[in-house]
């Protein structure tokens, strides 16, 4: 089942026991692995986060800057405290502001220009903003994301940021691929992570990878964090 984009945001009514049920059938299938869920509500209202606060669930993740945070300030106080709230589009830096004044971890950085206003926002906001490096390993074209090259020739003025904490990378699988083709792209990933910690003799802990219809395998391939919607409201 796909989610029109006509659809995004309506605040449709969601038993919180559904989501419950979804979340224990997604936990059983990682229960072997240390692995965080992010519920992806950017095609889901108010009473969608509610619902999923209500079922035990305490990140959240958004994609589209201004209506995202419109929801998160809207939000009942205890669940803006106790959430964590993950930005997963993609970020223009003229909107960098606003997403480090809502948002605890920025998935998506592509690029030293958007790491920069990243990192100017968090200065001017007496913060370190977790960032996470998005990698288009597929090289897709139509998607954002570093290639392998790119980012190691970035890494250096990357780290040299005040305002950011890099906490590890993300990447988005194309829709349709084959098992064999997102074992290859997630552990790809894995290794390429492995490459930079040892090279430049840092800590990138966290893999964000994996989303409703893939997930399962991306925890096999070393994913710390899994992005899923569809499975969970639906």
């Amino acid at each position: 089942m796909l989610i029109p984009s006509g659809s995004w945001g309506e605040d449709i009514a969601i038993d919180s026991s559904l989501v419950k049920l979804n979340l224990s059938k997604i936990q059983e299938n990682i229960a072997h692995y240390n692995v965080k869920i992010i519920a992806v509500t950017k095609y889901f209202g108010l009473k969608a986060m509610m619902a999923g606060y209500e079922a035990g669930i305490r990140d959240f993740a958004e994609s589209r800057a201004i209506e995202s945070i419109e929801k998160i300030k809207q939000l009942p106080e205890e669940i803006k405290e106790k959430s964590t709230f993950h930005f997963i589009g993609h970020l223009q830096s003229n909107k960098a502001d606003k997403v480090v004044k809502y948002f605890d971890v920025i998935h998506s950085v592509d690029s030293l220009k958007i790491a920069s206003a990243i990192s100017k926002s968090a200065c001017s906001l007496n913060k370190r903003e977790k960032i996470l490096l998005q990698i288009n390993n597929a090289g897709e074209e139509q998607k954002s994301g570093y290639s392998k090259e790119q980012l190691r020739f970035e890494l250096k003025d990357l780290l040299s940021l005040e305002g950011l904490e890099i906490v590890g990378l993300m990447n988005m699988a194309p829709l349709g691929a084959s098992e064999d083709e997102l074992n290859f792209l997630f552990s790809d990933i894995k290794k390429f992570r492995d490459e930079l910690e040892k090279e430049s003799k840092i800590s990138l802990p966290e893999l964000s990878m994996g989303m409703s219809d893939d997930y399962k395998v991306a925890v096999k391939n070393g994913a710390t964090m899994v992005r899923i919607g569809r499975k969970l409201f639906t």
